[in-house]
């Protein structure tokens, strides 16, 4: 977010950014749908102009606290940038969210009060955004599904850069004694598997017609279609939640109202679990993982025509395809990017600029870059003085342990 630049919304290898649209249809889809109010119920968006949910962005200097918990078993009991001036929610829920912009840790209550300086919640959590952790199992959290809030929010700015890459959070009226991953709680009415449990993943069918929708408005479609809405908490069926902001405009609001349930279908997202207690999704951007050290070129900068001598900066971006994590700093874990074969012929020709030696040019630009998540590797190169075309053949490599897949991957540098 614009606030909390340094921090993810976890990583793009999440659940909540799993792509959804190959998904199987659930065979209880049709079932589900006619006790959420029915194909002709129109989805509501919960939010615009001074409603909604909002996040108050907090650093390593906002004071902590620590609050009294009414279902204090199944909250984190640590302090919480919680303060005289933190919002609430000003309904019967009370939900505060806070998130530390210096340790990308987010904090959530339900049923918060500053209580005069004695402060008290029904429930709190606290998820590392930089990680997969999932509650424990039977947890509760600021939601009835024991998930995060706040990734499932549709937030403004995200709907204004023309991508929204998560699926959006909403409530149903009755669920089932039951849930499913990722969730980990549930507030089920009755024990009826016609009824839809805790973590259920609703999409957008594929035929559902954009025309006559504003710019905006397809933005949201789209992220319907691709990542879906999860069922996160009880309340009117089809609600899903956005940010506080004065910016969302009315018609925008109206359009999203418009869109019937019965434009979406139940999927059975089973597949993407790799672990039950962790959020990484098998296969999260259409990949799957492979036992071991693997990777998948994704994208690279563009070819250049330099001139001699020149240096220029470039940018290539590979896949994690393993379940191995790519630990930089880590002998036998750090992803480089070598040169194919060990070439050193580049490096005599004067183009190295800054690489990890002879012929390694550079490592990831984060730390750690887990199963599904992508890598990236920047990296400058100089140009050689003589004219000609010149061939950098790249390959990653985890140094002390297997080089891995050769896909091909080259530069043309091109010195006229």
């Amino acid at each position: 977010m614009p606030e909390a630049p340094n921090c993810p919304i976890y990583a793009s290898s999440d659940v909540w950014h799993s792509n959804i649209q190959n998904m199987p249809v659930h065979p209880q889809s049709g079932t589900w749908l006619a006790n959420m109010g029915g194909p002709s119920r129109l989805l509501h968006p919960d939010f615009g102009g001074p409603y909604g949910y909002q996040l108050q962005v907090t650093s390593n200097a906002t004071p902590p606290t620590r609050l009294q918990f009414d279902y204090a078993d199944e909250s984190d009991d640590v302090p919480y940038p919680f303060t005289a001036t933190t919002p609430i929610e000003p309904a019967s829920d009370a939900h505060a969210f806070m998130l530390n912009k210096d340790t990308c840790v987010l904090y959530e209550l339900f049923a918060a009060s500053w209580n005069g300086g004695r402060p008290t919640a029904g429930s709190g959590a606290v998820f590392d955004l930089k990680r997969h952790d999932l509650r424990p199992s039977g947890w509760t959290s600021a939601d009835a599904a024991g998930l995060p809030i706040w990734p499932g929010v549709l937030r403004y700015d995200e709907v204004a850069s023309g991508v929204v890459d998560h699926a959006i959070r909403f409530t149903a009226q009755r669920t089932d004694r039951s849930f499913v991953w990722p969730a980990r709680h549930q507030a089920g009415a009755a024990r009826d598997a016609s009824l839809p449990p805790m973590g259920a993943r609703f999409r957008l069918r594929s035929d559902f017609s954009f025309a006559g929708f504003s710019t905006q408005t397809q933005v949201v479609l789209t992220a319907m279609q691709r990542y879906g809405l999860i069922l996160a908490d009880n309340g009117s069926n089809f609600f899903f939640q956005g940010q506080v902001d004065s910016r969302w405009s009315d018609q925008l609001i109206s359009e999203l109202k418009r869109i019937p349930a019965g434009a979406f279908d139940a999927v059975d997202a089973s597949s993407l679990m790799v672990d039950p207690n962790s959020g990484l999704a098998r296969g999260a951007g259409g990949v799957a993982l492979e036992s071991g050290w693997h990777s998948r070129w994704l994208s690279q900068s563009d070819y250049l025509v330099m001139s001699p001598g020149q240096i220029a900066s470039f940018w290539i971006k590979f896949t994690n395809t393993g379940t191995e994590t790519w630990n930089r700093g880590i002998w036998g874990q750090q992803a480089n990017l070598g040169l194919n074969g060990d070439d050193k012929a580049p490096y005599r020709l004067g183009m190295a600029a800054n690489w990890l030696w002879d012929d390694r040019i550079a490592t990831t630009t984060v730390p750690v870059v887990a199963p599904g998540e992508i890598g990236e590797f920047r990296f400058n190169v100089r140009a050689p003085m003589v004219h000609g075309t010149y061939r950098l053949n790249l390959r990653p490599v985890i140094d002390g342990t297997v080089w891995l897949e050769d896909q091909g991957v080259f530069w043309l540098i091109v010195v006229p």
